[in-house]
């Protein structure tokens, strides 16, 4: 089934897109590559890998007709309006990414956005001297749970938002690489909930101790320097709300604490993250079930129609948008602007370790606080 693309002045013009992948080095991604499969106005006119089967074994299951070592040289010859960056890992994206706005094409690019605010900074230049739009693909800020808890906090469902707290996957990325990782999620919900932070004041350490120059290592992936197994980090938001990360190496390896929990004056509201996040609804002040004069207990929310659809609906959610965005001439809901400000959060961790004081948001240093 084709995925109805419909802008606010009518059906949208077709589209030549291409898919940039790097098979064994951050492949394809989370199915940023199949996701134009869904579009009927959209041709995947060509695919770039520097490897030889991967390139096309990706070909054939996009239906491109052309398939390049060299994305540079498909840039060039091809002439694309709109590209997919797949790779997972973050060593390529600030090139690939620049290229491409050379190349005048918009972006659709996996997460993270960059290793550093030096590239991300590089990136949207690139994009804004172009004029294209870069998405990112940050799935759950589209989703229609994640909208519908959007609004229920407007609408006050759980009094005054006060506290957000979220945890990584803990498993055996915890901590640095977990930070890394699902922290941009993390921190791209608490900024769609809350707005811009202001500051962060975080405790990074390892094996126990503080972090010392010697534990500061290259992370998997291509995601540049880490440290620590152990990160607690706390932001300060708009009227008064804070949010705190956490994520440290222990025994529990499921991954289930993963999520955001948004505590209000009248109630918490949890999220067990996903494509389409699971969310769990307290209504009581006490922040605790069957206790206190009106007693609750726990309710699991309807999920809104359109979501538990997985990771090809989510995406295509954003490549919609990204479509949309380049019609309207705005900037995609799940924009650069949007991932720099989750490597914002996810660096001044470090910042602020370094220093041992808060870190004001937005950094003032752009280059990575560990190299330092």
């Amino acid at each position: 089934m084709k995925f109805p693309i419909v802008a606010k002045g009518g059906l949208v013009r077709n589209y030549r897109v291409a898919v940039i992948g790097r098979t064994g080095r951050g492949n394809y991604g989370h199915g940023l590559d199949v996701v134009w499969k869904q579009f009927s106005n959209v041709r995947v006119a060509a695919v770039a890998d520097e490897d030889e089967a991967g390139g096309k074994a990706a070909a054939a299951r996009l239906g491109a007709p052309k398939v390049y070592s060299n994305y540079q040289e498909m840039l060039r010859r091809e002439r694309p309006e709109i590209v997919s960056v797949a790779p997972r890992w973050l060593d390529p994206h600030h090139d690939m990414v620049i290229a491409c706005a050379e190349a005048g094409a918009s972006i659709f690019l996996e997460k993270p956005m960059a290793r550093t605010l030096v590239e991300a900074d590089a990136m949207l230049a690139a994009c804004e001297r172009a004029h294209v739009k870069l998405a990112i693909a940050h799935q759950m800020r589209l989703s229609p749970i994640v909208l519908d808890v959007r609004q229920r906090l407007q609408r006050g469902e759980i009094g005054q938002l006060l506290e957000m707290r979220s945890r990584g996957k803990e498993d055996a990325r915890a901590g640095g690489e977990d930070l890394m990782v699902l922290g941009t999620h993390a921190f791209d919900l608490m900024r769609l909930f809350a707005g811009n932070p202001q500051w962060c004041f975080a405790h990074v350490t390892a094996s126990g101790r503080e972090i010392a120059p010697g534990d500061v290592r290259q992370g998997a992936e291509g995601i540049g320097m880490l440290a620590g197994d152990r990160i607690a980090a706390m932001y300060a938001f708009p009227n008064h709300v804070h949010g705190y990360f956490g994520s440290q190496s222990n025994d529990d390896r499921s991954g289930l604490r993963w999520g955001l929990d948004l505590y209000g004056s009248q109630g918490i509201m949890q999220l067990r993250a996903g494509m389409d996040p699971s969310v769990f609804l307290l209504r009581s002040h006490t922040w605790a079930p069957d206790w206190g004069p009106r007693p609750a207990r726990w309710e699991r929310l309807p999920a809104p129609e359109q979501s538990g659809q997985g990771q090809a609906a989510a995406n295509a959610r954003l490549a919609a948008d990204l479509i949309e965005a380049i019609e309207l001439d705005r900037q995609p809901l799940s924009s650069g602007y949007d991932g720099r400000w989750a490597l914002e959060m996810i660096l001044a961790a470090y910042h602020s370790q370094r220093g041992g004081r808060r870190a004001p948001l937005p950094l003032e240093e752009r280059s990575h606080p560990l190299a330092a």
